[in-house]
């Protein structure tokens, strides 16, 4: 009873081999994975290295750039710029007040004469003073 009966079936098409390319896709989806998150690392990276200005570092700054040529204007702006990091210690609250009355005869009086070297010394001293 073993015997095999051929039918030919005529409905059934044959089996068809069917390329597999399954691997390249999921090759290709790693580099691109790789890629993004290579160039995301890269950005963070690069944004955390960017150098933030601080409020600190733009009075620092407009503490620096005074133009001592006009001594009446510059004796207000040392005064209001240096006034930002007069309460960050004792050492500077007391260097700033030492600092700000050696400006005030250049403050109040209509005309004043250019400011002497004694009071440059203490404003460079108290720029040495400050931390950023």
């Amino acid at each position: 009873m073993s015997a095999q009966i051929d039918i030919p079936l005529h409905d059934i098409m044959p089996l068809v081999e069917v390329p597999d390319t399954s691997i390249y896709w999921f090759s290709a989806l790693i580099v691109v994975g790789l890629v993004v998150f290579a160039s995301g690392v890269l950005w963070f990276l690069k944004w955390k290295r960017a150098k933030k200005i601080t409020q600190r570092q733009l009075h620092y700054e407009a503490l620096q750039r005074i133009d001592l040529k006009n001594p009446k204007q510059s004796a207000y702006t040392i005064s209001k710029e240096g006034y930002f990091f007069a309460h960050d210690n004792e050492r500077t609250l007391g260097a700033y007040q030492n600092l700000f009355n050696r400006l005030e005869p250049y403050k109040y009086a209509p005309t004043v004469e250019k400011i002497d070297e004694e009071t440059l010394g203490y404003y460079h001293l108290y720029l040495g003073i400050i931390d950023v």
